[in-house]
């Protein structure tokens, strides 16, 4: 089932229209949530950062639009008879409302949440090879709209084709300074040292929201020293780990750039720590 705007709907129906905004010109954004056990991880910070691009990009919020609201909106939307036990990866998109051409309407906006179902509800370190490369071919502009997860990722569709053509697992996104920015589905970070680094905001990349958690977490535990500061890609063959985050997978370590290999014990601490954080174990 889907939840259109407050009613569920079957997931094959046919809902939307040729002058949806988000099809006609990218005009939505979304977030992706992982629910454990009924529990909405990191609720409040996915709550605020889709409050704060929606600001962004100048859509009108709606009254109802509360954290309890939608909170519930995305407990209607899994399964009924396990809303607290469920766990599931939930998408909310939020798109502008219908009408006008580059210049919308109105600024009135429309939702849509679906869930699919997730087979563990903790975190796992996955430990199959990983190899990623370079993605040149287009970079992504440094700007405040990069940090929005907006529609438009048809850049990271692009780089995932690549990537499947050319044998790689994923593979690494730059900006117009040839910084790396991010994964095509993640934030990057690395490990050198006691220094465990990852790029600023200014340089593109998306706030993720286990990004946030996780440089929270270094602080406060104190054993590695987290950094927000470019990486150029020379500095990728010299790391001790590579890992890309985001809160469906949690972390993923890169096993192989080039000719470079890589570990994945801070990784593994790393998923430790955010299981116990959440109360996953």
């Amino acid at each position: 089932m889907v939840n259109f705007n407050g009613n569920l709907v079957p997931a094959d129906s046919f809902y939307l229209n040729h002058q949806n905004r988000g099809l006609r010109y990218g005009d939505a954004l979304f977030e992706t949530i992982r629910v454990a056990n009924g529990q909405i991880l990191f609720w409040e910070d996915h709550y605020l950062r889709l409050m704060a691009s929606m600001r962004i990009l100048r859509m009108e919020i709606p009254m109802e639009f509360t954290m309890e609201f939608l909170e519930e909106a995305i407990r209607n939307s899994l399964p009924p008879g396990k809303r607290d036990t469920a766990s599931a990866r939930v998408r909310c998109t939020v798109f502008r409302n219908e009408g006008g051409l580059y210049l919308p309407a109105d600024n009135g906006v429309s939702y849509i949440i679906e869930a699919a179902p997730l087979d563990d509800p903790a975190y796992r370190l996955p430990t199959a090879p990983y190899e990623i490369t370079l993605f040149r071919d287009y970079n992504i502009t440094a700007d405040l709209l990069s940090n929005v997860k907006t529609n438009n990722k048809i850049l990271n569709v692009v780089g995932s084709i690549y990537a499947r053509e050319n044998g790689y697992d994923n593979c690494l996104l730059l900006n117009q300074h040839k910084h790396i920015v991010e994964a095509l589905n993640g934030n990057l970070f690395l490990v050198k040292g006691n220094i465990l680094k990852t790029p600023p905001l200014s340089d593109g990349c998306v706030n993720g929201i286990l990004r946030k958690q996780i440089l929270a977490l270094l602080k406060k535990e104190g054993k590695q020293q987290p950094e927000e500061s470019s990486i150029s890609p020379f500095e990728l063959q010299n790391a001790d780990e590579l890992f890309i985050t985001n809160v469906i997978v949690g972390v993923q370590p890169i096993s192989t750039y080039r000719k470079a290999k890589y570990g994945s014990g801070i990784a593994a601490e790393i998923v430790k720590h955010l299981n116990r954080e959440a109360g996953l174990g």
